[in-house]
């Protein structure tokens, strides 16, 4: 799969080619992402920030069922699928989704005992201000978890991928490529991201470099 341009949401016409592609890696990825953090969070509130479909907080009330979560992302189109997944899983009465930027979240202070994100950092204008707003969000000695830019991308089979997708998503796919609204993204090094952190008024985290992904953890003391 294509990575993103560096823009702050999926594009309209992209979001159910986006959407296959996530569901490709649930059992893979996102399951796996829910245990860890269901293992660290037994019980609590989770905000998922740069949700998209939804995959990795339904998986994680689906295992966790003293969780609640909020995904909020900036793509309507996806927000309404995480929805209707959530409804069809059967959870959603443990989850809510909303359009939202994650810049300027409409949450009151220390409200959350989590917060996690997975292949969002990259993607963001202002990480500063988006970090600062996550640490207002937090509960004291909450942590926030961002996986950046999330192994999702070198998880999923091609071939599989795009025999998924419809003439119609296969256009906008081809279109946004050669319009080059879309084209290789720039990952942070681990030095960028302390760099970023530093800026910010966290002054707790661990940062571990994977073979595709950097994971942060943040705590709020």
């Amino acid at each position: 799969m294509k990575r993103w341009i560096k823009i702050e949401r999926i594009p309209g016409p992209l979001a159910s080619v986006y959407e296959k592609a996530t569901r490709l890696v649930i059992e893979s990825y996102y399951r796996r992402i829910a245990a860890e953090i269901g293992a660290s969070l037994a019980a609590g509130r989770i905000l998922d920030l740069g949700t998209g479909p939804g995959c990795l907080p339904i998986e994680i009330v689906k295992a966790f069922p003293l969780i609640r979560v909020v995904g909020v992302d900036l793509s309507p189109k996806l927000i309404r699928m995480a929805q209707r997944s959530a409804a069809q899983a059967g959870v959603a009465d443990r989850l809510s989704f909303q359009v939202g930027n994650a810049a300027r979240l409409r949450f009151a202070d220390a409200c959350f005992d989590m917060v996690i994100s997975t292949g969002m950092l990259h993607a963001l204008r202002d990480p500063v201000k988006v970090l600062n707003e996550i640490y207002r969000v937090l509960k004291r000695g909450g942590e926030a978890w961002i996986y950046d830019p999330a192994q999702v991308a070198s998880q999923i089979d091609q071939d599989r991928w795009k025999a998924l997708l419809t003439y119609r998503e296969r256009f906008f796919l081809w279109l946004f490529t050669l319009a080059k609204l879309h084209k290789p993204l720039q990952t942070y090094t681990p030095r960028q991201v302390v760099a970023i952190i530093e800026a910010t008024h966290f002054k707790a985290y661990r940062i571990d470099e994977g073979k595709h992904e950097i994971r942060i953890k943040l705590s709020k003391q």
